[in-house]
């Protein structure tokens, strides 16, 4: 009993003492309760035969029946798999590329070369999802796109870039590449404002040249941000953006590009099945879950960072 009031007690001396700093944290935490906690309540649809008219707790329980459902669906693990293979190559090639440019740009010593590179490559993530496609659909067209020509230049036989599916995954992780790299190295770079310049002039009195200096210094130095970046990253493994994947999609790539979002999408809204919808929705977030806490229990075990 002592100790909760001990506890209670610190927690008000906190509050008073720091009252600004709460101040101005208050909108966030309002954001967050009413979009992202809120909304957790409409979760009870996957297990609702859902009415509008009678609402959520007017319609009747359906218990698992639209998780069985989807699981039995021809469609099932197609979805599944497109969704896994795309997230996974998209991490195995988005994910080091920011991390690099920051080791990189980190060491450009011109202040002006730098605020440069950092306005060129940081531009294209303020570029809408929509746009985006719009010119990844331009500068691909069979003929007459820019890249094509380059392309075909190059050797390439085929100028159906768009339309056909050995070339989805390619445009859709490469066009993320280049809207995110930038943006994305913002942390590492702050990160990388921690090292100590005495650390790098010890190294280059001793020999060290950039390599080695990034290598022994830069790299082990934000390493603890990367593998708590990777944790996040690897929960988010099963989130595709329906956005970007749909927008690309055609008749001739569908094969591909079907993911879990896509598909929550057409049967959810466009079909008006609600409680399907949010079911399939509700275990693509149940297996992100999980996998997160499987990649913060092996980065605790193995390197002592972790989320939690």
């Amino acid at each position: 009993m002592e100790r909760k009031r001990s506890v209670k007690s610190n927690l008000l001396l906190t509050l008073k003492k720091n009252w600004q700093l709460w101040c101005l944290l208050l909108p966030t935490i309002i954001y967050i309760a009413v979009f992202c906690y809120v909304p957790m309540y409409g979760a009870l649809i996957a297990f609702k035969d859902f009415n509008p008219k009678l609402g959520i707790m007017g319609s009747p329980w359906a218990g698992f029946k639209y998780f069985e459902q989807f699981f039995k669906t021809s469609i099932f693990f197609k979805t599944l798999g497109n969704t896994v293979l795309l997230s996974t190559y998209n991490l195995l090639w988005s994910f080091p590329v920011p991390i690099i440019f920051a080791l990189l740009l980190n060491q450009v010593r011109n202040k002006k070369i730098k605020s440069f590179i950092q306005t060129v490559t940081y531009a294209p993530s303020f570029i809408s999802v929509v746009v985006l496609v719009g010119m990844i659909t331009l500068f691909l067209a069979p003929g007459s796109g820019f890249l094509t020509k380059i392309l075909m230049a190059m050797g390439a036989k085929d100028s159906m870039f768009l339309v056909r599916p050995e070339y989805f995954r390619t445009i859709y992780i490469g066009s993320g590449i280049w809207q995110s790299m930038g943006f994305n190295s913002i942390i590492f770079l702050a990160a990388l404002t921690g090292v100590s310049p005495e650390l790098h002039e010890s190294a280059m009195i001793d020999g060290a040249g950039i390599v080695k200096r990034i290598r022994h210094i830069d790299f082990p130095s934000i390493l603890p941000t990367i593998i708590i970046m990777l944790i996040m990253a690897t929960g988010n493994i099963l989130s595709v953006g329906y956005e970007k994947v749909y927008l690309l999609q055609n008749g001739m790539n569908l094969g591909v590009s079907e993911v879990i979002s896509t598909y929550v999408y057409k049967t959810g809204v466009r079909s008006a099945q609600y409680s399907f919808g949010t079911a399939v929705g509700l275990f693509n977030s149940v297996i992100n879950l999980i996998l997160l806490v499987f990649a913060n229990s092996i980065a605790k075990k193995t390197t002592e960072t972790s989320l939690f």
